[in-house]
């Protein structure tokens, strides 16, 4: 969680080459490619998971093809939701990270193009 807060930090001021390794020459070698797929991350991590890209459509954006959306949500959320956790052998109500939707519904549903 403290990564993606830097990363939303970074974005928020335009420096996310700030975030890229320094040390690595592929990496500086690259950097314009390297913050791109930190974008594309960033669209496969939306809160709302209907402004999720398909597989299909990251394809597009790795070949080339198809831009990244520009209006991307930084803020990462993740829904909070009670539930009962065995601590010990006893059952406790906790706050847990949960998400109610199936893994087929996450990335919103497949359109053909």
């Amino acid at each position: 969680m403290h990564l993606l807060g830097l990363f939303k930090r970074k974005a928020k001021e335009e420096r996310r080459l700030d975030i890229v390794d320094k040390y690595n020459d592929d990496m500086q070698t690259h950097r314009a490619e390297v913050v791109e797929r930190m974008r594309v991350a960033v669209w496969c991590l939306q809160s709302d998971f209907s402004r999720r890209p398909s597989m299909s459509v990251i394809v597009k954006v790795l070949e080339g093809s198809v831009d990244v959306q520009s209006n991307l949500d930084y803020s990462f959320r993740t829904p909070v939701a009670p539930r009962a956790i065995t601590v010990a052998g006893k059952q406790e109500d906790r706050i847990a990270a949960t998400t109610s939707l199936f893994a087929s519904a996450l990335s919103g549903p497949r359109q053909r193009k």
